[in-house]
């Protein structure tokens, strides 16, 4: 009944500080909010971090029992005993409309505990905090298998749904989630014996601990005795005694034989990772075949866009048809390439693509970041997304300034988001700068869901977005490369998707829902981020003011395009390849013999002997049989893009059509139909397969507007 919590993406929780009250459901304007572009730059970082010193103390996110570790256990207690409360309340209410609240309360809860200590885990700079969070996450994830084995609650429930005349009575949103809740319910397992309820509540509790091992492995260096390398390359290794440190695949590095070494250092093959990976695979399949599905995958897929693995199948295979010819293309213009630059060894490897196709793009359109990064200043790039935002959405960013201990680093602001006639919609912490043993990946945690409580008022989200970039400088504010910047946006895209969904019930605000519609917003924030008429409002030289020349954003879009099959490819090829591993079992070959085969007939590229690339697979833990879902959102972000936005990317009316058909349900739709509103038809495969085809042709409406 609670997979809610982490249905979508990575999540967080904590509660926000409230704005006073200015009518029913509506929030009142801050005298403490400034200009969120001010926010961004160094002189209003020092000023922060003097402000944030005063004031009352309070926790993290204003939580006052987490200004310590050891408030964790506090939160994990309070969590519980309230949820004992309403397991009760639940089994003796009659079936009605607060059947449904009371179960929304039991899952907001422990969201509330479970996705702050998700949050925390991962980015908290203190290791005691982490820790305690940890030991947090999986005391509450065990509760909620356990409750989602509990005869008696599901009973509560079954009884609503069993009830016709109820059923009619109730909204369409509430019937959704009444369902979902009971399907979080079978998919755990409820209608088994009590021996294999057991069962599959400790297979649930050690797939979560499996996760846990095997994600924190995929980020592991690997050692190697320097004497190995060539001594003229060892310089781009940490050296550690007689040993080398290989933490990457140094996929932008010039030298080949460096990329090689890093791909076959940092790939070979670990024992415990790969006997962790198999019994995780191993672990799913049995839980899915317990609880009545033929496969993990066919588990996973359930409620999804494309609903089952078969369709995923015919997806990846018609794409794969349609790009073929174009990758190899791109595969040879690569070989080209590298033959010109390394003759002595010109066969085209793995560790050869990224940087190949980076070589390409750069010659054809003569991209060279540092051109562009003058005209990406942190500050700037926020004003162009508070500028598209009120324009399309009515919307408006303020920075608030934070108490003592709300936050987990001085660096992170605190954003208010705010509706033209609605007022306050909620809370975005960004946490964008580099530091210490952060992780390297850019994430948004829903850190509390949206719902409307009992006493009549709406919960306010809380997101946090945590890039990783560099810090400003003395003489320069932060500047964004064109990745970072697109990065930015698409992650504000989730953070949109937060706010806007400001769903009933906290079990499918926002961003949970589906995963494969769940990357819709963010990708579709991609499109905007790379359109000159957006770019155009905010991309100025951070020293002279100078706008970024039309013909640069023109050049910047169609190298984009240069080796973009081959890109899509091996997507495609990472999509294949988690299909198998959650398919059926037992798997026919070791996954190391599946990785050979699939990337040999998928990708292309040979496989190298002694490397395990999906060891280094992460997405098998959050998107297992799932990753797919990047592909199938891009199709549909790029057929409501060309449908809806393209002509006029700031089209007020189309905002608020794409808020209200795809935005403001959360998950409490069916995804296909919240597509079909905005798409006003019902896409097909062959559909999302052209969508993302028709993406690789050269836009020469672009040259032609240029001209």
């Amino acid at each position: 009944m609670l997979a809610g919590c982490r249905r979508a993406l990575p999540a967080a929780l904590g509660r926000a500080l409230r704005g006073r009250s200015a009518g029913p459901g509506r929030r009142a304007v801050s005298t403490s909010w400034c200009p969120v572009g001010a926010a961004f730059d160094a002189k209003q970082q020092r000023e922060q971090r003097r402000g944030s010193a005063a004031g009352r103390e309070t926790g993290l996110f204003g939580v006052p029992e987490l200004s310590c570790p050891e408030g964790f256990q506090e939160a994990q207690d309070k969590a519980l005993q309230e949820s004992e409360q309403l397991v009760q309340k639940a089994c003796s209410t009659p079936p009605g409309p607060e059947t449904v609240m009371i179960f929304d309360q039991l899952s907001d809860g422990l969201c509330r505990v479970a996705d702050l200590a998700d949050f925390v885990k991962i980015a908290h700079p203190d290791f005691a905090f982490r820790e305690a969070a940890e030991e947090a996450c999986r005391n509450i994830g065990t509760v909620v298998e356990k409750l989602n084995t509990d005869v008696e609650l599901c009973q509560s429930l079954r009884r609503l749904l069993a009830d016709e005349i109820v059923m009619n009575s109730l909204d369409p949103e509430t019937r959704r989630v009444a369902e979902l809740f009971m399907f979080d319910f079978e998919i755990s397992g409820i209608h088994l014996d009590e021996e294999k309820r057991k069962k599959a509540v400790n297979l649930n509790v050690r797939i979560l601990d499996l996760c846990n091992e095997f994600l924190t492995g995929t980020h592991l260096p690997n050692k190697v005795d320097k004497h190995v390398l060539p001594e003229h390359i060892r310089y781009n290794f940490t050296a550690e005694g007689n040993c080398l440190q290989v933490a990457g695949l140094h996929a932008d590095c010039p030298d080949d034989l460096v990329r090689e070494a890093a791909y076959k250092i940092f790939l070979y093959p670990n024992a415990e990772q790969l006997s962790r990976l198999e019994e995780l695979l191993a672990s799913r399949n049995s839980l899915a075949q317990l609880v009545g599905y033929d496969t993990f995958a066919h588990r996973a897929l359930q409620g999804t866009m494309a609903r089952n693995p078969e369709t995923v199948r015919q997806f990846l295979e018609l794409l794969s048809d349609q790009l073929s010819k174009r990758t190899q293309k791109d595969f040879e213009m690569m070989t080209k390439m590298k033959m010109k630059l390394n003759p002595q060894n010109s066969k085209l490897m793995p560790w050869d693509h990224p940087y190949y196709s980076g070589v390409l793009r750069a010659e054809r359109y003569n991209i060279d970041p540092g051109l562009y990064c003058p005209f990406f200043s942190l500050g700037a790039c926020m004003e162009g997304l508070n500028s598209l935002f009120s324009q399309l959405l009515g919307i408006s960013l303020y920075a608030e300034q934070t108490r003592r201990g709300e936050v987990w680093s001085e660096d992170v602001r605190k954003l208010a988001v705010v509706h033209e006639t609605e007022g306050l919609l909620g809370y975005i912490y960004c946490d964008f700068f580099q530091r210490p043993d952060k992780p390297h990946q850019d994430c948004h945690f829903t850190v509390r869901g949206g719902r409307r409580k009992e006493n009549g008022e709406y919960q306010l989200p809380v997101v946090v977005l945590m890039l990783s970039l560099p810090h400003s400088t003395r003489g320069a504010p932060t500047l964004l490369s064109p990745g970072m910047m697109e990065n930015l946006f698409h992650e504000m895209g989730h953070a949109m998707h937060s706010m806007l969904g400001r769903t009933r019930y906290q079990h499918v605000t926002g961003t949970r829902c589906p995963t494969d519609f769940a990357e819709v917003p963010s990708i579709l924030m991609e499109y905007f981020a790379n359109d000159y008429r957006v770019v155009n409002q905010f991309a100025r030289h951070y020293k002279t003011g100078q706008p970024l020349p039309k013909n640069m954003v023109s050049r910047l879009c169609e190298s984009k395009k240069v080796c973009a099959a081959a890109d899509m490819q091996l997507q495609v090829f990472y999509a294949a390849l988690d299909q198998i591993y959650h398919g059926k079992h037992p798997l026919k070959k070791s996954t190391t013999e599946i990785l050979k085969e699939t990337q040999e007939k998928v990708y292309g590229l040979p496989y190298v002997p002694n490397t395990a690339w999906q060891l280094r697979f992460s997405h098998l833990v959050g998107y297992g049989a799932k990753y797919y879902s990047y592909l199938m959102s891009r199709a549909v972000a790029s057929m409501v893009w060309k449908q809806c936005f393209a002509q006029d990317p700031f089209d007020r009316a189309m905002g608020e059509r794409y808020r209200r058909e795809m935005l403001a349900h959360g998950g409490g739709k069916e995804p296909i139909l919240m597509v079909q509103g905005m798409l006003q038809k019902s896409p097909s495969v062959e559909d999302f397969v052209d969508a993302l085809v028709s993406d690789l042709d050269q836009d020469f409406e672009t040259f032609i507007m240029d001209s």
